[in-house]
């Protein structure tokens, strides 16, 4: 007999529609791990406060609980977790920008930012493109299918292509970006591309959050390698 499964998705939505608990989660959307006292300070609430939220959504399969000595890290529970929440930002309304420090925060996303593992924000969507344009992936269906030229291309840049026959994760999404309304490459293939970036030092995280910037290297780099000009200063 077949056994039907019935998301529980008023639980989740409750659990995410917390104003705390989503301050928290989205600053885990960055794909780092993260320490108890951060969270409860990104969210402005009392660590016993913040405590009591972690716990409900480690509990939900929300979140994963790491321990290392006497220090509590968190992390989103999986790839899923980051895509569901990065959709929720495509269909949701702006909210009105209140301060210049605000105004800088939304910029720097929209420029450029982490999504989980991978690149997002017009960057992300700009480098997608060219990818593209250079016939190294095609689109197919809801997801991405990497070319011989591109796999080759990719593998000497030393990106990981090979998908692991073990893996459960998609190897290369679409995902929608929420500030560019326009479709990022994702998966495992988008979060090995996205490493190497950084391994390079072509793109390092700004300050306190998941907004990224592109380095002078990588200003170059990207342009030699892909073609990617025009890149707007933040």
């Amino acid at each position: 007999m077949n056994i039907m499964l019935n998301p529980d998705i008023k639980e989740i939505a409750s659990l995410i529609g917390d104003p705390s608990r989503l301050a928290m989660l989205l600053a885990l959307l960055g794909g780092k791990a993260l320490p108890a006292g951060d969270l409860a300070r990104s969210a402005r609430i009392s660590p016993q406060t913040a405590s009591t939220h972690l716990a409900k959504m480690v509990n939900s399969g929300l979140l994963i609980q790491e321990s290392f000595g006497r220090h509590k890290y968190f992390r989103l529970a999986s790839n899923e977790v980051g895509h569901a929440l990065e959709a929720l930002h495509a269909i949701a309304p702006s909210r009105p920008v209140r301060s210049l420090r605000e105004s800088n925060e939304v910029h720097a996303l929209q420029f450029a930012r982490t999504c989980y593992d991978h690149l997002a924000g017009r960057i992300g969507v700009a480098l997608t493109d060219r990818l593209l344009e250079m016939n190294f992936i095609e689109k197919s269906g809801k997801e991405f299918i990497l070319s011989a030229a591109g796999k080759a291309r990719l593998q000497a840049f030393g990106v990981e292509v090979e998908k692991s026959e073990k893996s459960r994760r998609c190897f290369a999404r679409q995902c929608l970006d929420w500030s560019e309304r326009r479709y990022h490459l994702a998966g495992s293939l988008g979060a090995s591309l996205t490493r190497r970036l950084f391994e390079l030092k072509w793109i390092e995280r700004l300050p306190d959050g998941r907004a990224v910037r592109v380095t002078d290297a990588g200003v170059k780099g990207l342009f030699e390698e892909f073609g990617l000009s025009a890149i707007a200063e933040q």
